[in-house]
């Protein structure tokens, strides 16, 4: 798209199906290199990535050539396709349905990097869930409980 230009920072959040904690430190690396390929092979450009045992934050430049719907399909489906040939998990890996999308000014990215990059300090304070609502409330985006990202009960 030629005179197109813009600067769209996001980050997404997605967790495990049923918020399992099977994200593994000995491979978690892969999987973010897996996702960054992704990201890259599309042509948005990563600015952070990191993981949990069980979900995992994505912050990049998005460029407006594809729908952030049809980008996060491919992240996760082919991210789980590859988690699953690779036999990392017992049984069948699969991401929740659904994910968070927030935008961030360019004077914000060093502070969401910052933030990313330290989710396993800043979840020695706070649970995935009372961090993702917590996002939900700070940009104002209405949800549903029953939509939350929670274990099956």
């Amino acid at each position: 798209m030629s005179n197109t230009f813009t600067q769209i920072h996001l980050q997404c959040v997605f967790a495990v199906k049923y918020r399992d904690a099977v994200i593994g430190k000995s491979w978690e690396e892969r999987l973010h290199k897996y996702i960054i390929a992704i990201l890259n092979n599309n042509g948005h450009k990563l600015l952070a990535i990191n993981s949990m045992p069980d979900h995992l934050h994505l912050f990049f430049g998005m460029r407006p050539h594809q729908s952030l719907s049809d980008l996060m399909r491919l992240v996760k489906g082919d991210s789980s396709e590859w988690i699953n040939s690779q036999k990392l998990v017992k049984g069948k890996f699969r991401w929740q349905e659904g994910y968070g999308a927030f935008s961030y000014s360019k004077s914000h990215t060093d502070a969401v990097i910052k933030y990313i990059l330290n989710q396993e300090e800043h979840h020695r304070k706070r649970s995935f869930l009372e961090e993702y609502t917590e996002m939900l409330k700070k940009f104002e985006v209405e949800y549903d409980e029953k939509y939350i990202f929670k274990a099956m009960e």
